[in-house]
């Protein structure tokens, strides 16, 4: 069973970056898709961003086109998230996923994956 570990999360002033990390173990992920969702208080989980597993595709939710960017390290088992020009809004748990299926098309709902991390807080102040 693979487990994933989410990293990189604080606090940052509008404008800011952070780039989170989602480490695996128990399973490589090579060959597997992956995501970033996130869920702010009193929401649903949301649709961030997904790549698949050679890194040549990615999706992302149009809220954060231009600013945040997927991207993977198969070598090391992690895949990351760098988010730029950080907004209040995108204040919320951010969690990582995993789908162990074949997909011709990158999932984009929470249905399509198969195992999650814990989630690390990300919060910007105004």
């Amino acid at each position: 069973q693979v487990q994933l570990i989410e990293s990189g999360g604080g606090l940052v002033q509008a404008g800011g970056s952070l780039r989170l990390a989602c480490a695996a173990s128990g399973r490589a992920i090579s060959n597997y898709a992956m995501a970033w969702f996130r869920q702010a208080p009193g929401k649903e989980r949301e649709f961030v961003a997904a790549i698949n597993w050679s890194a040549d595709s990615t999706s992302y939710t149009d809220s954060v086109k231009g600013r945040f960017t997927i991207s993977r390290d198969n070598a090391k088992n992690t895949m990351y998230l760098q988010m730029n020009s950080l907004k209040p809004e995108d204040t919320a748990v951010y969690y990582c996923a995993l789908r162990q299926s074949i997909a011709m098309l990158l999932p984009v709902k929470v249905s399509g994956y198969d195992n999650w991390g814990q989630g690390t807080q990300v919060t910007v102040s105004s």
